[in-house]
């Protein structure tokens, strides 16, 4: 029987989520909820639904060209065995970096990474915390922990164990077939909202998909 996972979206080069252009997957359904997350829309848990294999295959055009591969979502250890059978998948196929974003604190995950070790170069844990100031690179706030896993990991994930510059604030912009544009990367805080405030200020609109019940501090 096919492995089945949930998925928001792939999307190549990601430049703004780890060392090079990397390959982006960003699982779909989160249980955490961070309050003040940038990505309410990778909440809902059941859309998105393909096979493991299928999302292996769409990615592989790319995998000799890609310097590194990151997961992130919705929350990605949600969907613990797809997460696992997609390592598997992907790590048969490239020797390239795979670094994965979760909510989950390292305790809660640690068990499982070592019954697979060498699947995951570099993750980084701990949910978002907006009370929390921004101050370290790929980390959208402080209390979140960069694990360096594997020799690899080391290696290309040490550099960023550092106070965030201004090199690293910065988006990606991707677009859908059906017009949607998506930002891939860590912003500080408000900055989908001053973007927002910018289009409307020159007339047009834009629909974001932070969570905006909390303030953007």
């Amino acid at each position: 029987m096919k492995k089945m996972v949930n998925l928001s979206r792939i999307h190549f080069p990601v430049t703004t989520l780890g060392p090079g252009r990397r390959i982006g997957i960003w699982f779909q359904g989160c249980s955490i909820r961070c309050p003040g997350c940038i990505s309410m829309d990778t909440w809902v848990h059941g859309r998105g639904t393909t096979a493991v294999d299928a999302v292996v295959e769409a990615v592989s055009p790319w995998l000799s060209i890609a310097d590194g591969i990151t997961i992130s979502g919705g929350e990605p250890f949600d969907q613990r065995e797809a997460l696992f059978d997609l390592l598997r998948g992907l790590r048969a196929r490239t020797d390239a970096d795979i670094l994965v974003f979760t909510g989950y604190s390292w305790p809660t995950i640690c068990d499982a990474l070592a019954a697979s070790p060498s699947l995951i170069d570099a993750i980084v844990s701990g949910p978002f915390e907006i009370e929390e100031p921004q101050t370290m690179a790929l980390r959208g706030s402080d209390n979140q922990e960069l694990h360096l896993l594997t020799p690899l990991g080391r290696a290309r994930f040490e550099s960023f164990d550092r106070p965030i510059g201004e090199n690293d604030r910065a988006f990606d912009v991707m677009f859908d077939d059906n017009g949607d544009v998506w930002l891939a990367g860590i912003p500080a805080r408000g900055d989908f909202r001053r973007l927002q405030h910018m289009l409307e200020g020159s007339g047009s609109t834009l629909g974001i998909s932070e969570d905006t019940r909390f303030p953007s501090l």
